[in-house]
């Protein structure tokens, strides 16, 4: 077809924008409406599976309206033919933008909620991209990213479009389960859109190498997260790229958090604050009160106290013992001086032992607490 034709007797074709593999991109301009537009002319092969992929396209492009996907102007999936006529974005992609170098948090975090609000709407509708990267994502003058090449989508649980043992996607950004040959879902977008944003964020691709080894490297170890993101940014991150498809948040989470992103991180241990030096001093000083007046009244208590030597024919309750034994109070010397005690008066021995006279003296046991002492701080 000459550059000079008109496809579908409406839309003159112009230069190449870019080329795949069942499929060529195209300028063209609408002379009917007056207006510059892409059009994507498919190649069909004699493989069903090229068929089928081609009309899941078209499909796909005709049924999505969402301001982060290229919009859809008109379609023929029947012709000799196939074509989808798509609207033209002057500018450039996302992989052109991070070969000028990494990318600030803030665009980081734009980009990324518009592509996840914009794959949110694709998995709504029961489709899965299946090639999100940098290359695939168009940027406007105004860098507003937009999602396109929908070559590779499906439907959710769809099976039968690829070969045995063939793994369709782009091995850097291929999701586990796609290098395990499990069944692919909506979270194999998440985990790509997550090492795109990994990509803007260091200026290089995660997984390097041939195929093989960037698509089996992610089973080995886990991204590196670059030093010096916030909290939420590296949490975030490491939950869209987690080998595990149930850790991952769903399209809609990711935008929801990239728009929200928290200013201080969790704290994930609480230090106990120290101790306040006057309550520790006014404790002591309770205590040094206390042990005062505990040894004051002792004193006091065996000063006053006028006791008889125990008979030596009185029953002893513990033959192992001669005498009831008293500890001696500690006391501890007021600043004031200290009165002399009276003089004990001395009792006749001869005055005979009465209920009321036998003194077995003091049989409590004195305790002496040992003082512990607490160090408060973090």
């Amino acid at each position: 077809m000459s550059n000079t034709s008109l496809l579908a007797d409406r839309y003159r074709l112009g230069e190449v924008l870019g080329t795949g593999g069942v499929a060529q991109v195209r300028r063209a301009r609408d002379v009917l409406l007056a207006r510059d537009v892409a059009v994507k002319l498919f190649r069909p092969g004699e493989d069903l599976s090229d068929a089928r992929r081609i009309d899941n396209e078209i499909c796909a492009l005709a049924g999505l309206s969402h301001p982060g996907l290229v919009k859809v102007y008109d379609a023929d999936p029947g012709g000799e033919t196939p074509y989808v006529v798509l609207e033209l974005i002057e500018g450039r992609t996302l992989r052109d933008r991070v070969v000028d170098g990494p990318m600030a948090v803030e665009d980081v975090r734009r980009v990324g909620a518009a592509l996840a609000d914009a794959l949110a709407h694709v998995h709504a509708r029961g489709f899965v991209h299946r090639d999100v990267k940098p290359s695939n994502v168009l940027l406007d003058d105004d860098e507003i990213p937009r999602l396109a090449d929908f070559g590779l989508v499906s439907m959710v649980g769809e099976t039968g479009l690829t070969k045995t043992g063939q793994v369709v996607g782009t091995a850097a950004y291929l999701a586990p389960e796609q290098v395990r040959g499990q069944e692919v879902t909506s979270a194999a977008d998440v985990y790509a859109l997550g090492l795109v944003l990994l990509e803007c964020l260091t200026g290089h691709r995660e997984y390097e190498g041939s195929e093989v080894e960037a698509a089996v490297a992610r089973l080995h170890r886990p991204p590196a997260m670059p030093d010096g993101l916030p909290f939420d940014l590296v949490r975030l991150l490491s939950r869209m790229t987690a080998l595990s498809v149930t850790r991952r948040p769903t399209a809609r989470e990711c935008a929801e958090a990239l728009l929200s992103p928290v200013v201080d991180p969790p704290t994930l241990a609480v230090a106990r604050p120290p101790r306040p030096r006057g309550l520790l001093a006014a404790a002591a000083a309770v205590v040094a009160i206390s042990a005062i007046g505990m040894g004051i009244n002792t004193w006091n208590s065996v000063t006053s106290t006028v006791s008889e030597p125990p008979a030596t024919n009185a029953p002893v309750s513990n033959p192992g013992r001669t005498a009831d034994f008293v500890p001696t109070p500690v006391v501890v010397q007021p600043t004031a001086p200290v009165v002399a005690p009276p003089p004990v008066q001395v009792v006749d021995r001869g005055t005979p032992a009465g209920p009321g006279n036998d003194d077995k003296g003091d049989s409590g046991k004195g305790k002496s607490g040992k003082g512990k002492d607490k160090k408060g701080g973090a």
